[in-house]
């Protein structure tokens, strides 16, 4: 996997600005299920990290910065999961896809 840095609030706004093909300004903070369904699947895509959320995970992400708390999590919980396989422990949830 390519190490990557965890996306902050600036970067999950430019992956939203791409859903409706609009500025980042232009992204309203809270989050419609739709975009946040888009953000999910193009998080995932652009990470190579598969993001397991609940039903109620997913409805507890209702702003950009809750969003990007979550994001950020999953990117650190993949390095972790990285590290652990290097060292012969089992891949962290959220971990990259293999």
């Amino acid at each position: 996997m390519t190490r990557l840095a965890p996306p902050d609030r600036a970067e999950v706004l430019e992956m939203l600005a791409a859903f409706g093909d609009r500025s980042a300004g232009a992204v309203q903070d809270a989050l419609g299920s739709l975009e946040l369904t888009w953000l999910i699947a193009e998080f995932e895509q652009r990470f190579d990290i598969e993001l397991e959320l609940s039903d109620e995970g997913f409805e507890e992400i209702r702003t950009v910065d809750d969003a990007t708390e979550v994001l950020r999590a999953a990117v650190l919980a993949a390095h972790r999961g990285s590290a652990d396989a290097t060292a012969g422990h089992p891949p962290a949830a959220g971990a990259a896809r293999s």
